[in-house]
């Protein structure tokens, strides 16, 4: 079953509506914004990786708000503990039984603030909510919530006293982004007081809605020459003379995923090769483990999935007719 026409319209206006709202916020940001957004309603998760002051909180909360659900901080130090983010049992002597206090992780929108400045153990905390959306605490196992999203941070200047975020998680990421400095016309706005603070937003659609979106983009069309076009990009990134590790099949499926939803949010039931194109250093990029002497000579990843998308034909539009 693929989506339907009308559908595809409705998802557009949707999402473009959401999109609009959150941009009240985040001033001069709609393409990030719409990454976020396209990462919420494909069940993916987001890492921003950006300076301090750039509206990273601003954003998970108006996201949070747009969609009528509950948004949550977490500031990750040193010496955060994996039972500050998923909560803990507490014995109750009045009741005289165990209570359960739920962390922050139980939210739909959950900004995880510097996420390397924790150590290892306590950022693996967050792996299995992401993977499955649920957390395991003292054996009993709890759903965080539908829709789920984690927007991840770390600062790209100051790494002193940070954690590098190990290659499995990195992999739990659908995207990786940057927000960056509002450019100067938005900062003008923002001076003037012409933004909206966060908690003026009205939600435009009720989570049970945004989970109705997730189904509808699963059904976009994909041709088949589309999911070999992938597989050949995924399958370049591991043969890359410069790369040591490429693209796992998550992220071959995420990138998968990623495309039918902005395709229907472009107000289409199919994917086009420039829907992948478009989204392949965002989705791949940050999967990628460079070899040390090319990140020594400057290679970045985005550099490399670039030459990759130059070097492989997308299929052309006969082709998918």
């Amino acid at each position: 079953m693929t989506l339907a026409p009308d559908e595809s319209a409705w998802f557009a206006s949707t999402f473009s509506a959401m999109v609009s709202n959150v941009e009240r916020v985040v001033l001069g940001k709609r393409h990030v914004i719409e990454l976020a957004f396209t990462a919420m309603v494909s069940e993916g998760h987001l890492l921003l990786e950006d300076f301090p002051g750039t509206g990273k909180t601003s954003l998970a909360r108006a996201m949070s708000q747009s969609v009528q659900g509950v948004s949550s901080r977490i500031q990750f130090t040193p010496d955060l503990l994996p039972g500050d983010i998923t909560g803990i049992t507490v014995y109750d002597q009045k009741k005289g039984e165990f209570e359960f206090h739920s962390g922050p992780i139980f939210a739909n929108v959950v900004l995880a603030d510097e996420i390397n400045r924790a150590s290892p153990k306590t950022q693996s905390a967050l792996l299995e909510a992401m993977e499955e959306g649920k957390v395991t605490v003292d054996g009993v196992t709890r759903s965080t919530g539908s829709p789920f999203l984690v927007i991840a941070t770390q600062n790209p200047i100051e790494q002193a006293g940070t954690y590098r975020l190990p290659e499995a998680q990195l992999d739990r990421f659908m995207m990786k982004t940057s927000l960056g400095y509002p450019d100067l016309a938005s900062t003008i706005r923002i001076l003037e007081g012409t933004s909206v603070a966060h908690h003026d937003l009205s939600p435009v659609i009720t989570p049970q809605v945004l989970v109705g979106m997730s189904d509808m983009a699963r059904t976009v069309f994909v041709h088949p020459l589309l999911f070999d076009y992938i597989a050949r990009i995924v399958e370049a990134t591991r043969s890359a003379r410069q790369v040591r590790m490429g693209v796992s099949v998550r992220g071959a499926r995420s990138l998968t995923k990623a495309s039918k939803t902005w395709a229907a949010a472009q107000g289409r039931t199919y994917v086009t090769p420039d829907d992948v194109k478009g989204l392949a250093e965002q989705v791949l990029a940050h999967r990628i483990v460079l070899d040390p002497e090319a990140e020594f000579d400057g290679v970045t990843a985005s550099a490399v999935i670039g030459q990759i998308l130059l070097d492989i034909i997308p299929p052309s539009r006969s082709d998918l007719m």
